[in-house]
């Protein structure tokens, strides 16, 4: 049963992660109980369902008297300039996703929170990490910006736990696939803009080579993936960083073959970009048994089921 006393902050919520997973913590808590906030105005599709308050998370103390004057208990900070846009303007991408994280980490020191949500990402791999059933722990050297402060977040995470017991936790995503919410400016997006074109005009270029593998999940995965963890009892939290998380690994030669199923006249060129350099250096696939054996993870999407349910969905 959900805590009425809770206060939940959704920090980042017009994001791609953002809009569904303020609805979903919504549907779980009432709608009252979870706030949502923004630089961006409000998403359409949370119009009407909740508070929403406009934030600049990198105003510590806006954000300091945003926490007091709603009584906020727990904080899912979103808020991140991902991997291909942070690649344009790294010194903003670092400030940004750095201050963010650390003005939440200090105002929940300060305030003893309850529970502070991170996201870390598969970024903070690099290419020697190994490739295959990429460990949880193992070499770890990031070559985006993103990555490199997504790592440092990590360390950030770990450190305020330790030092002052702040219930910390963090899932490191692969590439996210949705159909509410546009992409981000990730290196995985062709997997969200490859069936958008397919049924606008059967036809897409692909930034990435053909067999280009990466570990992917399905919005719905990733969203339950999140609260299930944050729900977890504190007990059995091992890794206060981020836990390695799984569902599958694709390259675009083969969702354009699944989507074809579906879509017999669909085509697809390949057109590499400076995007595929930062592919190379991440895994093909993800070892995520620290996140099954401490709180029982487990995927519910696989690519044909995946695919299946984004073309329905987009087709509506």
């Amino acid at each position: 049963m959900p805590n009425r006393d809770e206060k939940i902050l959704v920090v980042g919520a017009c994001g791609q992660i953002g809009v569904e997973l303020t609805l979903q913590l919504r549907k779980i808590h009432g709608e009252g109980v979870v706030i949502a906030s923004d630089l961006r105005e409000e998403h359409p599709l949370l119009k009407g369902t909740g508070p929403y308050v406009s934030l600049d998370i990198m105003n510590k103390e806006t954000f300091h008297v945003l926490v007091l004057r709603y009584n906020i208990t727990q904080v899912y900070l979103l808020a991140a300039i991902l991997s291909a846009t942070g690649e344009k303007n790294p010194t903003l991408a670092w400030h940004i996703n750095m201050q963010s994280l650390l003005n939440v980490l200090e105002v929940a020191k300060e305030e003893n929170l309850a529970k502070i949500y991170w996201p870390s990402s598969i970024a903070v791999f690099g290419p020697n990490s190994p490739k295959d059933n990429t460990p949880q722990h193992t070499i770890i050297e990031p070559s985006t910006v993103y990555g490199i402060s997504k790592y440092a977040g990590e360390r950030w995470c770990e450190y305020y736990f330790n030092r002052y017991k702040i219930d910390v936790r963090g899932l490191r995503y692969p590439g996210l696939i949705s159909y509410k919410s546009q992409p981000g400016g990730g290196t995985t997006d062709y997997a969200i803009e490859i069936f958008h074109d397919a049924l606008s005009s059967g036809q897409y270029t692909s930034f990435l080579k053909e067999d280009t593998y990466l570990p992917m999940m399905y919005m719905p995965d990733a969203i339950r993936a999140t609260i299930e963890l944050m729900e977890a009892d504190a007990s059995k939290i091992t890794i206060r960083s981020s836990y390695n998380i799984g569902a599958m690994s694709f390259s675009p030669g083969e969702i354009a073959a699944e989507i074809k199923k579906h879509v017999p006249e669909f085509s697809i060129n390949y057109k590499p970009d400076s995007r595929q350099n930062i592919a190379d250096s991440w895994p093909k696939n993800i070892d995520d048994s620290d996140a099954k054996n401490d709180w029982g993870w487990k995927p519910e999407f696989g690519i044909e089921r995946m695919t299946e349910d984004m073309l329905r969905n987009l087709q509506k």
